[in-house]
């Protein structure tokens, strides 16, 4: 296993490690945190922690969900130290290719910020624990393995969320016609 090989001193078992899961710590941060300079910063410490901290990965768990816990503690304490600072993000304006329809990308543009506002208004716990069963498909007990609680209150977490973006998104949905 490449983890053991790392955590054991092999260092190209830590590069590849590193390697492998960059992309993953990348669309975590990215859907744990709204702003994408922060998003890709704290990707950057995560995978700074993981090459630090390597030798704490104990295999009771599996390496991935030992990272996820890893990445998820990094993004919250970004965004506490972010929340101390209080500034407000500029939004990132992706370009648009020459094959996308304008008014789609604004459409487009339109529900991503949606979400991002939605995800915001659920607690930091409930965000993790949606982005780690709907986005990493991780089930119940992995994800109460990462963040250190019962099954049962990952699951309550789930719910509750998933209820507070239904009501925050209902809206918006009834006035499309959906």
């Amino acid at each position: 296993m490449l983890a053991v090989r790392a955590k054991d001193g092999d260092g190209r078992a830590l590069e590849a490690l590193v390697e492998r899961h960059a992309p993953g710590v990348r669309r975590l941060t990215a859907y744990l945190l709204s702003d994408t300079q922060d998003a890709e910063d704290a990707a950057q410490e995560a995978l700074a922690k993981l090459c630090t901290r390597i030798g704490q990965f104990r295999g009771e768990a599996r390496f991935q969900t030992w990272l996820h816990s890893l990445v998820a503690n990094t993004c919250r304490d970004l965004a506490v130290r972010q929340r101390r600072r209080r500034h407000q993000p500029l939004e990132a304006v992706p370009e648009a290719s020459a094959a996308e329809v304008p008014e789609d990308v604004a459409v487009q543009r339109e529900q991503r910020a949606e979400l991002r506002a939605c995800m915001a208004t659920l607690s930091d716990v409930q965000r993790r624990v949606l982005v780690m069963k709907d986005v990493l498909s991780l089930s119940y007990e992995q994800i109460a393995e990462a963040m250190e609680m019962p099954v049962g209150t990952v699951k309550c977490h789930a719910h509750r969320g998933r209820l507070r973006m239904r009501d925050a998104l209902a809206p918006g949905l009834v006035a499309a016609g959906q």
